[in-house]
């Protein structure tokens, strides 16, 4: 079943055109990666999604609904969860006060992500659960803004380049997150700009060059074919 599609979207910021026609669906319980260099629409993809970002053309759905032009709290509400290259934790409070704003903001979703149960999926937040925000190591941070997003109990999950810049070990406790988390239903768009870890996660995968989807396929057809694929990416 679909659970989210991208249909023909075009998106500009001010008159600059980004984004020119882009089709993107993603399953109810998948992992769907959308890779490309910098610049070529990533991130845009993931706000237009989320509702951060108008469409000038095309239909965003969710389940169903059409909610294009929804502002991102109400497409949020329905169980979408956005975690930004950025972060955006709050760094004056805790672990433990992000997670219980974000848990308090969707109080009326439920779903099995509890304090305890994103605490034994990232131990070292639970270890950490009383120091700021602004305190907390890369990894942890990142960590937390997952966890954050989990609160929120979403049916999707939209991850902008979560382990962009981080070591070896957090990355790999990453992947292991990210399946336990498809493992509980919940479906995942994942940005990445190099193959690794959406090779390992993603069932199938969107390049994305120059705000247009390039190639689309499944990761079996892009291991296939990956001289293909990274000439369009630049390696």
């Amino acid at each position: 079943m679909t659970l989210l599609s991208l249909e023909a979207a075009d998106a500009f910021y001010g008159k600059a055109p980004v984004l020119h026609g882009v089709s993107l669906q993603v399953g109810a319980g998948e992992i769907v990666s959308l890779i490309g260099r910098n610049g070529a629409g990533k991130s845009t993809t993931l706000r237009v999604m989320a509702g951060l970002m108008p469409l000038a053309a095309g239909r965003l759905v969710f389940d169903g609904q059409a909610v294009s032009g929804w502002p991102a709290h109400r497409i949020s509400r329905l169980g979408v969860a956005y975690v930004p290259e950025t972060r955006r934790i709050f760094p004056n409070l805790s672990v433990q006060e992000n997670l219980a704003v974000a848990g308090y903001a969707h109080r009326g979703r439920r779903g099995p992500w509890s304090l305890d149960r994103v605490y034994g999926l990232f131990p070292r937040l639970r270890e950490r659960r009383d120091f700021a925000g602004d305190s907390l190591s890369g990894g942890e941070q990142q960590m937390l803004a997952i966890a954050r997003g989990l609160m929120t109990a979403p049916r999707l999950l939209l991850l902008d380049e979560p382990t962009e810049g981080l070591a070896p070990r957090i990355v790999d406790d990453l992947v292991a997150a990210i399946r336990t988390v498809q493992a509980e239903g919940v479906a995942v768009v994942l940005v990445e700009q190099k193959l690794k870890v959406p090779m390992a996660l993603a069932s199938r995968q969107y390049v994305i060059e120059n705000g247009r989807i390039a190639w689309t396929g499944t990761t079996a057809a892009m291991q296939a074919g990956e001289g293909e694929v990274a000439a369009l990416l630049g390696f």
